[in-house]
């Protein structure tokens, strides 16, 4: 299903603004240690980043890099919060965004800040979703577009056979494709928490 384009870029990795409507799958890895490391991939199986979780990390770090290794962003729980509420770090441990999580009566639901540096726009995305159908949507606040969505996927017998989820993350054209699956994850990290949910 194809989103509407934005008509301004959202975002903080340029190189990654979606030209089109784009599909992304995530799928943990086969008999992964830590069960937390994805492989990213385009819905044509071009690879697009990769996630590793650290074992022994208190704030559950995962590392998103691009296929060469270089690392986009961390994302870590920050503790001391009533709400789950997740920060986006760059490699310098400056923090690019904010995932903050909240209570929908059926449901769950969560916002998004940060700032796009090409436009110096403060954005705020809302994830609405009903876990009980897996599905979620994204949506930009300010001009009430969907953004992105999330719908979890068991696309084959073997994912079931050795206990994986897959995802795919809907991405609209001019929109930060980067941004969008830190958003997926920080859901997959909340859901956890309950013992299941949208990605967990």
């Amino acid at each position: 299903m194809a989103l509407a384009p934005l008509a301004q870029p959202i975002g903080i990795f340029d190189q990654y603004l979606a030209r089109q409507t784009e599909v992304i799958v995530l799928r943990e890895k086969v008999m992964s240690l830590t069960g937390d490391s994805f492989e990213i991939k385009m819905q044509n199986g071009q690879p697009l980043f990769r996630v590793e979780g650290r074992v022994l990390s208190i704030s559950g770090r995962k590392t998103l890099t691009d296929m060469a290794g270089n690392k986009l962003f961390d994302i870590v729980k920050e503790h001391f919060h009533i709400h789950t509420t997740f920060a986006v770090e760059d490699p310098s441990g400056r923090k690019l965004m904010q995932v903050k999580s909240g209570f929908a009566l059926l449901g769950s639901k969560a916002t998004a800040t940060f700032t796009t540096p090409r436009t110096g726009q403060q954005e705020v995305l809302k994830m609405k979703g009903n876990w009980f159908d897996s599905a979620a949507d994204i949506i930009d606040e300010r001009i009430g577009a969907v953004v992105g969505r999330i719908d979890r996927k068991l696309l084959s017998g073997r994912d079931l056979l050795f206990g994986q989820q897959t995802y795919a993350l809907t991405v609209a054209p001019n929109v930060d494709m980067a941004l969008m699956v830190a958003l997926c994850i920080c859901m997959d990290e909340k859901n956890n928490e309950g013992g299941g949910g949208l990605l967990g």
